[in-house]
Parts: structure tokens; sequence; C-alpha cells
């Protein structure tokens, strides 16, 4: 196993709010490898987006704190930098993609010198000229027709999904080795999804960078990732190779996950949502913060009182949940189920 490109440990990100202390990261950990596509799902408010938003410094701080943790990239500790050594590293070392590139181009600015401007934020000394012959080569790298004309227009003269290829163009300038793309696809219709996805896949193919996907579509996971991580109230509640995950899942909120999806070869009048509402992140539940929702609780004193460690199931390292009763799970499959072709191969 190569030695992991980031590594997360032991992560806790809280809001104050005059409600109370939101706790929107609780304790996590994982790595991230070189070159590969992890996947970090979950519903809106489980931690996703906020937990690799706060590595890079793009919380606001206050009302948002990171309480303790450590973010280890290339040796060095993210979450000990100071304001202007992160902004260095961002869009450099690591780059992520928005969810909504309206939103993150600046409406007065022609494309072509936005992109621009993330090269010569980092390397200022580069000449105009060439940056220009960069930043063309960019949209077209990621699809964009016609980029030399492209280049001189705004945000607005660009389709969404022409947008969000300009902003994967813009991630991927200074050739990071870590992509964050969080939530790219969800302002798209269906079919510029699709070409969306086709164009991270040719990304990577083409850069080696290790990408980040944050969704909360299945879908993709399967599409794109060789790993996934799923998370739950601001925790992570199953981790594995997305094989295991989606054949064998080890925890009922990922069978909720996947028996909510629609499923073209079932004649299903009625889709199957997951009973109940997300926590709240001031007042936890006590125990299993899923246990009110969960199928398998079943009023278990256990699940009510006590908080399952993240663990090992299915006899390896590789597979993990934190659910008190994952081994009661072995053999119920999801209906989603089925073989899978991702990322990392068939």
């Amino acid at each position: 196993m190569p030695e992991p490109l980031l590594s997360i440990r032991d992560l806790v990100v809280e809001f104050r709010t005059d409600d109370g202390v939101v706790h929107a990261v609780d304790g996590i950990s994982y790595d991230v490898f070189p070159g590969e596509t992890l996947g970090i799902v979950g519903e809106s408010g489980s931690g996703k987006s906020v937990s690799t938003m706060s590595i890079l410094g793009l919380i606001p701080q206050p009302p948002g704190r990171i309480a303790s943790g450590s973010a280890i990239f290339s040796g060095k500790d993210l979450l000990k930098m100071k304001k202007r050594e992160l902004r260095r590293f961002r869009g450099n070392e690591v780059a992520m993609v928005f969810q909504d590139p309206m939103t993150s181009l600046n409406p007065v600015l022609k494309v072509g010198y936005q992109l621009g401007e993330a090269i010569k934020t980092h390397y200022p000394k580069v000449k105009d000229d060439v940056v220009k012959e960069r930043v063309v080569a960019l949209l077209k790298l990621v699809g964009v027709p016609n980029p030399e004309t492209r280049y001189n227009q705004y945000p607005h003269e660009f389709s969404g999904g022409m947008r969000q290829r300009a902003m994967i163009a813009m991630s991927i300038a200074n050739s990071p080795s870590l992509l964050i793309a969080d939530e790219p696809t969800t302002a798209l219709d269906v079919t510029i999804q699709a070409q969306v996805l086709e164009v991270l896949k040719k990304v990577q193919d083409e850069t080696q960078a290790a990408t980040i996907l944050i969704t909360h579509d299945l879908g993709i996971v399967a599409e794109l990732c060789e790993r996934v991580i799923v998370m739950y109230g601001g925790k992570i509640v199953e981790h594995g190779d997305v094989h295991t995950i989606f054949q064998n899942p080890r925890h009922p909120y990922t069978i909720g996950l996947m028996d909510s999806l629609p499923k073209l070869t079932e004649d299903e009048e009625w889709l199957r949502p997951i009973p109940g509402q997300p926590p709240s992140l001031i007042n936890r539940p006590s125990g299993c913060a899923f246990h009110p929702r969960c199928f398998l609780s079943q009023g278990r004193a256990r699940c009510h009182d006590e908080v399952p460690a993240l663990r090992a199931v299915d006899g390896g390292s590789e597979h993990a949940s934190a659910c008190h009763f994952a081994e009661e799970l072995i053999g119920r499959h999801s209906k989603f189920a089925q073989p899978v072709t991702a990322g990392g191969g068939s």
C-alpha cells in the first residue's frame, strides 16, 4: 500500500449558533491515496462538504471552529498552516470544484482572464502569452468548444455545463496532486451531468491527480470511485472499496440510502425513503445517532445507550462499519446490489 497523500485524523469541526454548538464533523479519520478517487456520500447536513472545506481553511471562523484533529498532506499539517501559506497551497497542491459554477465565477470578468489569474497567482513571472496558451489548452482539454473564442467570453455566455467545465479547467490549471469535487453535477440536468463526469474521468486520466468526490448520488460513486465513505450525523458510519460496499453493505444507513433509489429493473409505484429525519447536530441522539431511524435497532438498549465504534467487518480492515450489529446484515443485500463497474475496474 502506498503512503497516503492526505491523512485526516480525529477531525472535529463545530459551529457556534444562538441555539447551541453544531457538531458538524465529529472525530472523522480517513486517508486519500495518490491517483485514487474516493467518494464521500450522505444526506445533506451529514458533514461531507464541511469536512473538506475546513482542511482548506474555507469555513468562516467564527462561527466555525476546528476544535481538534490533523490533516497531513505531504508531511505538512494543513490545520496548522498560516493563512498566507494556505493561500499558496490552495489551487496549487489541492484544488476544489464547487457545486454552483455561476457563483464561483466573477460575472464581470472574462472566463479566460479568471482561469489565467489562477495560474498567475501562483506563478506571477509567467508571461501573459504563455498563460493564455495554457488556458486555451485547458479549455480544450475539458471539452469547451472553440476555446480561443470562449477565452474572451463572460460567464453568462456559457451554459451551465460549460461553466462547470471551465471550473474544472481552473481547478487543474496548476496540476494539483489532489482535486476535491463538491457535488460537481448537482445544478446540471442529467445529460450534462454525464458529460461533466466524463470530463472528470478524462482529467484524472490526464493528470493522475487523486480525487475526493463529494456527492449524494450513489450512481456517480459506482461510476467513478474506487473507495467510498458513508457519513451520517458528522461521523463516518461505513467505509470500504466500492464493490464491497455496494454488494455487501454492513450498515443500516447505507442499505437505506441504496434502497431509496429507483431501479429500472423493478416495477415499484413508490420510492422507499429512510423513515424519520436526519439528527440534530446540536442535540444529537444518545448512543448511535441513526438508531431512531434504524430497522435493525428495534428498541435495543445498546443502540440507544452506546456510541458504536467504527470497526473492521467481514474479516478485513478495508471494510469497516459503525454498527453494533453489523454481522446481522451478512447476507442482506440492498436492492441496488449488482455487478458494479467502478473507476477501479470491474
